[in-house]
């Protein structure tokens, strides 16, 4: 199968088949595991007219290439949810919410991240081609289906796309331990873009050249710095809160 994506764990592929059962063209169960979790699988996947094959632990250990499998594995057509950033805001209702990953590599960040953007009604997330993990199988299982509702755009030039953001409305904040304010004062009821930088490094300096406001997540305590996915939780859940008020 061209393009083929390798779903592990019951979450990601439960949830492509929630989202997306058409795109799913076989699903590797182990045989051996009977327990209510696997049978109850077996009836939404037996719902959603999948083919299941009963395989041994040691095949679906080669299938999730060392992605935690939970004894159950998809492999499933790539899910394109939007082609650019312009398609996003084209269809978007009310003020963009948006998040910009910079120099996130890590495949459990990312997949956190997508999460957090899904639970807080992020309209796509946004990384540079060159520095980013892509929706690997890692990825798909920490996002719980994230990755199935919130498109992920990767751009070749991160400045340009932001730049491109601006001229469209959209206000751009970007996150900065040096920064004066803190995030209590970005008005996030406007369109917006939260940007996100690498834990250690942060953003790139032309990334945060081109931020329209930087601010820094108030630390009253002796770490220096949060994990880049609680980090953008806190952020994006001052955009809900404030939404919401």
């Amino acid at each position: 199968m061209a393009s083929a994506q390798v779903l592990a764990g019951f979450h990601a592929v439960v949830a492509r088949l929630r989202h997306a059962p058409e795109s799913i063209k076989d699903i590797y169960v182990e045989a051996s595991r009977r327990d209510k979790r696997m049978l109850a699988f077996l009836e939404q996947a037996e719902r959603a007219g999948r083919r299941v094959h009963p395989v041994s632990a040691e095949r679906l250990d080669g299938l999730a290439r060392g992605t935690r499998h939970q004894g159950v594995v998809a492999l499933a057509e790539e899910r394109l949810l939007a082609v650019d950033v312009d398609e996003v805001l084209d269809t978007i209702e009310g003020p963009a919410l948006l998040l910009v990953l910079d120099g996130v590599t890590d495949p459990h960040n990312l997949g956190a991240c997508l999460r957090t953007a899904d639970a807080a009604g992020v309209h796509a997330v946004v990384a540079p081609r060159d520095r980013a993990v892509g929706l690997n199988s890692t990825v798909q299982r920490v996002a719980c289906g994230a990755a199935d509702t919130v498109p992920y755009i990767t751009v070749t030039n991160l400045a340009r796309t932001l730049r491109g953001l601006k001229e469209r409305g959209v206000w751009v904040v970007g996150t900065d331990d040096q920064a004066a304010g803190s995030l209590h004062t970005v008005d996030a009821r406007q369109p917006m873009a939260w940007v996100m930088g690498a834990e250690g490094e942060g953003m790139r300096r032309l990334t945060r050249e081109t931020c329209d406001q930087l601010v820094n997540i108030p630390m009253l305590g002796s770490v220096e710095s949060l994990n880049v996915s609680v980090a953008s939780a806190v952020c994006l859940y001052e955009s809900v809160r404030q939404r919401r008020e």
